[in-house]
C-alpha cells in the first residue's frame, strides 16, 4: 500500500461502476465499459489510493480490475459474503449501489485486505476454458445417470449427447495443452506442480489458474484461501469440531482429489494418511489434513522453485 491514506470502494455491475472514496466521502459512477473503465482508471491514478476493494460480481469486475492493475494500483477483489456480514455488524440494510459502494470503501479503510495478484488475460482465457471443462465433465455425468432408465429414441439423443460433449471435452483439453506449451512460465509451473505424486494436468492447471498465490503466502495463509484451514467453533465451556469452510470452492475440489490419489500413490502422503487413521481420526478428516499436507508442500515447491522430493514431507 502508498501512503495516500485514501481507500476506494466499487460497487461492480453489469453497466456501470459506482465509486466511493474514504475518507472524504467523494461518489460518482461510470460506465462498466471500456471508455468508462479507461476513465475511471485516469481518476484513480490522480487519487492514488492506498486500495482499491471490489466484489467478486461473476466476472463483471475482471476487466476493471485488471485494468486497474495494469495500471500500478492496489487491487483486492473480495467475497461478497465478508462485506455483507461487516455491513450487517454496523446495522446497515439498505442497499443501493452507492451505499454499497461506500460500504465496500468503509470496508478497505477498517480491515486494509493485501492486495492480491490478478490473472493476465492469457490465464484468464485458460481458466475460463478450465471452467467450461468443469461444466462439461458435470453434463457429461449427468446424461450417463440419465442412460439407465432411458429407452427408445431417448437413450439415443442421450448417447449422441454424450459423444458431442465428450468431443468438446476433448477439443478443450487440446486447447489448453496448446496454450500451456507455447507458455514457458506455464509449462515449468505445470511440470514442477505434476512432479508430485498424485497431481495430475487439470489439477496442476486449476492451481495455476486459480489460486495464483501459490508460493507467495505462508503456509496458514494459504490453507485459508484455499478453503482447507481447521476454524474454532468453541464458545463458553463448549468445545466444538474445528471445521473448514470457505476459501476457493475449485481449488477445494480438484485438492480433494489429489488427496484421494496421493493418499494411495504418495508415499509421504499415504504414510501421513494412515497415522491418523491409526489415531483414530475418521476418513473424512484424514483426507481434509491430507489435502493441507499436500498443499503446503505445493506451496514450499512453488516459493522455492523447486520439483518433488519426498524431504518436502516438512515443508512449511
Amino acid at each position: 500500500m502508498n501512503g495516500s491514506g485514501l481507500f476506494v470502494g466499487i460497487d461492480v455491475a453489469k453497466e456501470t461502476l459506482d465509486v466511493a472514496v474514504r475518507p472524504g466521502g467523494e461518489r460518482w459512477r461510470v460506465n462498466n465499459d471500456e471508455a468508462g473503465i479507461k476513465q475511471l482508471v485516469g481518476q484513480l491514478l490522480k487519487l492514488a489510493p492506498a486500495l482499491i476493494v471490489m466484489e467478486a460480481t461473476g466476472g463483471y469486475e475482471a476487466e476493471l480490475a485488471l485494468a486497474l492493475t495494469e495500471a500500478g494500483l492496489g487491487v483486492r477483489v473480495v467475497n461478497p459474503r465478508q462485506v455483507r456480514d461487516f455491513a450487517k455488524g454496523k446495522g446497515l440494510l439498505a442497499k443501493t449501489d452507492s451505499l454499497d459502494a461506500g460500504i465496500l470503501a468503509e470496508f478497505a479503510e477498517t480491515y486494509r485486505p493485501e492486495a492480491r495478484q490478478l490473472l493476465d488475460e492469457q490465464a484468464r482465457e485458460m481458466a475460463a476454458l478450465l471452467a467450461r471443462r468443469r461444466q462439461l465433465l458435470d453434463m457429461r455425468t449427468a446424461e450417463k445417470n440419465r442412460l439407465e432408465h432411458a429407452r427408445g429414441e431417448v437413450r439415443k439423443r442421450i448417447l449422441a449427447h454424450v459423444a458431442w460433449l465428450e468431443s468438446e471435452i476433448d477439443r478443450i483439453e487440446r486447447n489448453l495443452d496448446d496454450k500451456i506449451r507455447r507458455s514457458p512460465l506455464y509449462v515449468e509451473k505445470n511440470e514442477r506442480l505434476q512432479s508430485v505424486p498424485g497431481v495430475g494436468k487439470q489439477t496442476s492447471l486449476s492451481l495455476i489458474l486459480n489460486l495464483p498465490e501459490l508460493g507467495t503466502l505462508n503456509r496458514k495463509q494459504i490453507a485459508a484461501l484455499a478453503g482447507v484451514a481447521p476454524f474454532n467453533r468453541d464458545s463458553g465451556m463448549n468445545r466444538g469440531k474445528r471445521t473448514v469452510w470457505g476459501g476457493r470452492a475449485n481449488v477445494r475440489a480438484v485438492l480433494y482429489m489429489a488427496a484421494v490419489v496421493a493418499s494411495r500413490h504418495n508415499k509421504v502422503i499415504r504414510a501421513f494418511y494412515k497415522k491418523l487413521l491409526a489415531a483414530g481420526k475418521p476418513k473424512k478428516l484424514a483426507l481434509t489434513a491430507c489435502m493441507r499436507k499436500l498443499l503446503t508442500i505445493l506451496n514450499a515447491m512453488t516459493r522455492a522453485r523447486s520439483s518433488w522430493t519426498p524431504s518436502l514431507a516438512m515443508a512449511r
